[in-house]
């Protein structure tokens, strides 16, 4: 048999991803497709030779939330590389900023192309060779993101990590990240308004699912959250027979660090981090080594400090043109917005004084998916931003897809069946985003607004303001896929993606 490449693995990954169609079906039947989920998950995992039990091996940290909980993973793995040092240390994050191989990471380090491929296969060739499924509507093959999971959770096992942080996808309850019998520990990121026609529309509800993720004898940790939120967790934790649950507050402790990511809103997710490290080191190695929270430790305050998280809050130098910056923050609900845009607009970050006597020139590129609602979120972006900066905050708004390039086509590990085969071509999406701006801005000048096929197109509007002797600042935001695809194109990665 040839080999198989990296492009020939992310070329099957993506013919098991959902269409549009399906996913609409799944979001107007609020969820109850997802009923199987975890029972179908352990078959998969077992048709592929480990059982649910063996998870337990992987010493996991399982982590969910609506804001926060990528940032939360990347704090835990930071701290326990720092921790643990000579252990190997794996993370499972979705979605990706540029490759799918940048979910699962050992030691902070994506997979290879050669071993995404390898593992890849691996499972890809044992769910072909044993096809019987024992429920009757199973399909053959697992969708997507389940099958990536899969990947992660063959990866860990085959290289025998000795800590394991796994981000939900979607909820928790459901997700199938959720199939490990008993994790270390758990925890929960700021609960928030997302994925409503699957969640529910109610905090309580999302909350409910959140919970999910509790489990018998495991202690569970969350972020102060709402009422309604908080009095769900606390339910769910009895419920599930939680060993503890234990609401974390913002660690005064924090105030003087230099965390790795931006934003005053990381203050929360490490506190809850730190927390979570604790109870696994705590749990794991109290018996070798002080595992105390505070003081802090100079592990827990090295690993803070060098946490990396791309496409959050991440400000980027461009590497070939020394007066252009860009901004790039993949915020995709109303809550992360708001945060996204209190980091902006700091006198420290898109809005420094101005250092070239021609001025600066702002842009935004923009785009949101998934049925979110873009006049919602433009408004939120306006409304947190000062007032008197509106007329002047961007000199140009650009709506565009997340199609990567001019020709219509994807970067393959960007191919995307979830959006609708006539939005893009129609741009209705993008047109409405534009409409909306306008309706916001009333005296905005409407030559400045653009509607635009592609991220590449985006990209050479940003270009050709470039002949210009001003300085060029980009804040791109609104979709991860959109940040991704932003980084691919515009030639980032070298920096954006730095470990």
């Amino acid at each position: 048999m040839a080999s198989r490449t990296y492009k020939d693995a992310v070329e099957h990954l993506n013919s098991q991803q959902s269409n549009a169609a399906t996913l609409e079906s799944i979001r107007l039947s609020r969820g109850k497709l997802n009923d199987v989920a975890i029972s179908e998950m352990i078959e998969y995992l077992e048709r592929i030779g480990h059982k649910a039990e063996s998870l337990n091996t992987l010493n996991v940290i399982h982590v969910t939330g609506t804001k926060g909980k990528g940032s939360t993973c990347a704090f835990c793995d930071s701290i326990l590389r720092e921790a643990l040092p000579g252990k190997k240390i794996g993370l499972y994050t979705s979605p990706h900023i540029v490759a799918v191989r940048e979910r699962i990471r050992i030691n902070g380090i994506p997979l290879s192309e050669e071993e995404f491929a390898k593992y890849f296969f691996e499972v890809w060739d044992l769910l072909e060779k044993n096809d019987k499924a024992s429920l009757p509507n199973t399909p053959s093959k697992p969708n997507y993101f389940r099958l990536v999971t899969l990947v992660a959770y063959h990866t860990f096992l085959s290289l025998k990590v000795d800590a394991t942080i796994l981000e939900v996808g979607i909820g928790g309850l459901y997700d199938s990240t959720n199939i490990v019998p008993r994790p270390i520990v758990t925890g929960v990121s700021a609960i928030g308004f997302d994925h409503v026609n699957t969640l529910g529309n109610t905090l309580r509800e999302i909350a409910f699912n959140k919970g999910g993720i509790f489990k018998k004898g495991v202690p569970a940790f969350s972020v102060e959250q709402t009422e309604e939120a908080m009095d769900m967790l606390r339910q769910r934790a009895l419920e599930r027979e939680s060993v503890e649950f234990k609401v974390v507050p913002v660690l005064p402790e924090l105030s003087g660090l230099d965390l790795g990511l931006a934003g005053d809103h990381q203050r929360q997710n490490a506190s809850l981090a730190l927390h979570l490290a604790q109870s696994f080191l705590q749990q794991l190695h109290g018996s070798s080594q002080s595992v105390s929270l505070l003081p802090l430790s100079g592990a827990f305050i090295t690993g803070l400090e060098r946490a990396r998280w791309p496409g959050r809050c991440q400000e980027v130098q461009d590497p070939g043109r020394t007066r252009t910056t860009w901004f790039l923050d993949g915020a995709h609900t109303v809550e992360s917005l708001v945060c996204g845009m209190e980091w902006f607009s700091r006198p420290d970050v898109g809005f420094k004084p101005d250092s070239n006597p021609d001025g600066t020139i702002r842009i935004l590129i923009f785009n949101c998916t998934y049925g979110r609602s873009g006049d919602k979120f433009l408004g939120v972006m306006l409304d947190t931003l000062a007032a008197q900066l509106k007329s002047h905050l961007f000199d140009h708004a650009l709506f565009c897809t997340n199609v990567t390039y001019t020709d219509g086509g994807f970067k393959p590990d960007f191919t995307s069946h979830a959006i609708a085969t006539n939005d893009p071509a129609s741009l209705t999406t993008q047109n409405e985003l534009a409409l909306s701006w306008i309706k916001l801005i009333p005296d905005y000048p409407n030559s400045n607004v653009k509607v635009l096929p592609s991220i590449q197109h985006a990209v050479e509007v940003v270009r050709s303001l470039e002949t210009l002797e001003k300085s060029i600042n980009i804040l791109v935001c609104g979709s991860l896929h959109l940040v991704g695809g932003v980084i691919e194109v515009a030639g980032l990665s070298d920096i954006a993606l730095q470990s």
